[in-house]
């Protein structure tokens, strides 16, 4: 009988990797802690939320609560949780495997290795939208009405296309971090690097190597959330916004999906190639 006809498909074999591992994700002590950095965002919106509430005579512009959630989800979301989330899981979804010395058991199963990347991708792909997306939702819903001239209705749209940029940010980071999961001896230290160092300096280095970059693509679909050019001194503002040239919104899809794809097809050739050789 050919043993290849006995191996279940792909898809079928991620699925079942998914169903275990997204309850592991959702109660381990990596998702409590990680939320209790989600709610940070909500509770600096309660601040100005609060002072409108008591003085609403002090807030002179109506869009004030508009700008204050557009900076909020530009630097506490797209620059610092998106990131962070997408280290802190992408990375462990092999090396936790390795660390608690069940990778061997997942193997030995009749499945195709690459579909345990893909499963625990969709598992951490749930489990982080699930605590980025309300989180959002709650900040927008705070500020917004702060100064009272900007309309939730009005500016609905944004926030859909806020939660949009969130996810396919999450996406493509979490696609980027599987892969040096699968790949580095010691992911976490590369994961921060990347996070801290790489994309950060792509600001000061001019070229082509900020298309290396997910921030470059990601930011280009919160362009209501950048600094103004008047915002500061020159070199605070480029800081701040990152990049000096951006691609178009489609341009920006584009990018990110051809990096989510290309990660996840080398995070799996990477899980099929490599002998995890557990620590004694």
């Amino acid at each position: 009988m050919n043993t290849s006809s006995r191996q279940p498909s792909t898809a079928f074999s991620a699925a079942r990797i998914f169903e275990l591992s997204l309850p592991q994700m959702l109660w381990s002590r990596r998702s409590i802690l990680l939320a209790l950095l989600v709610c940070g965002p909500m509770a600096l919106a309660t601040v100005p939320r609060g002072a409108w509430i008591i003085r609403p005579s002090q807030f002179t512009d109506a869009t004030v609560g508009f700008d204050i959630y557009g900076l909020m989800i530009w630097l506490l979301y797209v620059r610092f949780i998106v990131p962070v989330l997408g280290v802190f899981y992408g990375t462990s979804m092999i090396a936790d495997e390795v660390e608690d010395k069940t990778i061997t058991y997942l193997f030995t199963r009749p499945i195709q290795r690459r579909a345990v990347i893909l499963g625990k991708y969709a598992a951490y792909l749930v489990c982080t939208l699930l605590l980025v997306l309300p989180s959002a939702m709650i900040v927008f819903f705070l500020l917004v009405p702060v100064g009272g001239g900007t309309s939730i209705g009005v500016q609905f749209p944004v926030l859909i296309r806020d939660l949009g940029a969130l996810a396919i940010g999450l996406a493509a980071y979490g696609a980027v971090f599987a892969y040096v999961g699968a790949r580095v001896r010691r992911p976490l230290l590369a994961g921060l690097a990347f996070v801290f160092g790489w994309e950060p300096a792509m600001v000061v280095i001019p070229g082509y190597l900020k298309r290396l970059s997910v921030a470059y693509y990601l930011q280009a679909l919160i362009p209501h959330a950048r600094p103004p050019d008047d915002a500061g001194p020159p070199l605070i503002v480029v800081a701040l916004r990152g990049l000096l040239e951006e691609p178009s919104a489609l341009g920006a899809v584009v990018g990110l999906a051809v990096i989510i794809g290309l990660c996840l097809w080398a995070a799996g050739r990477a899980v099929e190639q490599r002998e995890y050789v557990l620590e004694q």
